[in-house]
């Protein structure tokens, strides 16, 4: 019943929300800090007042995962500093370090009130059940968006003291088990509601952010995209080379005024679609607005390869249109700069596109390179006459 009434099931929370639920999980260290030295406090208090070995070594255990579990969480952060998560194989990779950490944790909660329970101190066992009734609490508060293992915790935990009570066959350690039966029980309803309420408002979280990534017309990235995603696919192309294409329609603006805004609409949401037939699944298009566009060529292993998307997007948007029975054709002009020799930066090889875009408009169509415009503007000083005309 419990299943069949979550929202969602194991892998079906999208890696977005998997990364950001993570980076929650991963933002504290006080939950360890606080269970770890609660935990080590009550052991020692609980191994000294009854001289039970094996209490202390209860107690040794959760001191020493408490530590590996603050050193997971520094090791996360340094992580995620050098390179935030890019995809759902690095978050599943931490998400069982993180799922191993917080069950041992609870494994060594419960074997700890079990064994207080059989010390027959009533007093210990009142700290020990109190701690194993806070970390459950934790559990529903920081573990509801991961709730399988949410609920395998809290029944990790409470499963041994429920045994130990109901073995004593007498009324309060009946009762006992009885209460901490009936609190598991009602965390499991909590996670479920929390799990519920918590991934809808992330879900549409996400989704407002993506819908204000979209240019609405044509179903593209709009431009804000290119602020932060290609500064990120440039710093992480190690030995890829990236190719920015900038591309202006040519003749759209008299098609617009023949034809109407209506048919101008259309027609760019046919070029949108042709520039989506070109583009490889990891490469970026991104209109910029009116009837200028920005395909992020990807992996490039040359410039020949670049230069074959650049011919590939003059020709396909020049192929005629027939939109509502007009037949109209326009054709493209094309700036393309590489990441490396035009700069290193988003904001160089974006400028770099941006000025062989204006060589290839006053061109009148084609593509331009922009370091043929380094070339170009370079004196021709092996020519004699050009030495002479110099000196």
């Amino acid at each position: 019943m419990f299943l069949q009434r979550l929202d969602a099931r194991p892998g079906s929370i999208s890696d977005a929300v998997l990364i950001e639920v993570l980076g929650g999980l991963y933002g504290s260290m006080v939950p360890i800090v606080f269970t770890g030295v609660a935990q080590a406090i009550l052991g020692t208090i609980v191994a000294w007042q009854s001289t039970d070995m094996a209490t202390a070594v209860i107690t040794g255990l959760s001191v020493i995962i408490a530590c590996i579990r603050a050193w997971d969480v520094l090791a996360f952060r340094r992580r995620v500093a050098r390179q935030p998560l890019r995809d759902r194989a690095e978050a599943e990779q931490c998400k069982r370090h993180y799922v191993i950490g917080t069950a041992a944790t609870a494994f060594i909660i419960g074997l700890f009130a079990a064994r207080s329970l059989m010390l027959d101190d009533a007093l210990c066992a009142m700290m020990a059940i109190g701690v194993g009734f806070g970390f459950g609490a934790g559990i529903v508060a920081r573990l509801s968006m991961l709730p399988f293992v949410a609920v395998a915790d809290l029944i990790v935990m409470g499963v041994p003291p429920i045994a130990v009570a109901m073995a004593r066959l007498d009324a309060p350690h009946v009762g006992m088990a009885v209460l901490i039966a009936i609190y598991l029980v009602g965390s499991f309803e909590m996670v479920r509601l929390t799990f519920n309420s918590a991934i809808k408002q992330i879900t549409l979280k996400h989704q407002f952010e993506q819908l204000a990534r979209i240019d609405p017309m044509t179903g593209l990235f709009n431009r804000s995209v290119l602020a932060s995603d290609l500064a990120r696919m440039i710093a992480g192309r190690g030995d890829r080379t990236i190719a920015i294409h900038a591309i202006d329609l040519d003749h759209f603006k008299a098609a617009n005024d023949r034809f109407g805004h209506p048919v101008g609409d259309a027609l760019l949401k046919e070029v949108a679609g042709r520039l989506r037939s070109l583009a490889g699944d990891s490469d970026l298009i991104v209109r910029m607005g009116g009837d200028e566009f920005i395909l992020v060529q990807t992996s490039v292993a040359s410039r020949t390869q670049a230069e074959r998307m650049a011919q590939r997007i003059s020709e396909a948007v020049s192929l005629p249109y027939c939109i509502e029975g007009h037949d109209i054709v326009i054709g493209a002009s094309i700036g393309v700069a590489l990441s490396g020799e035009d700069g290193s930066t988003a904001e160089a090889i974006l400028r770099r596109s941006d000025q062989a875009l204006y060589r290839a408009k006053a061109d009148r169509g084609g593509y331009v390179f922009a370091r043929e415009l380094a070339a170009a503007s370079m004196p021709a000083m092996d020519n004699p006459t050009a030495r002479l005309q110099a000196a």
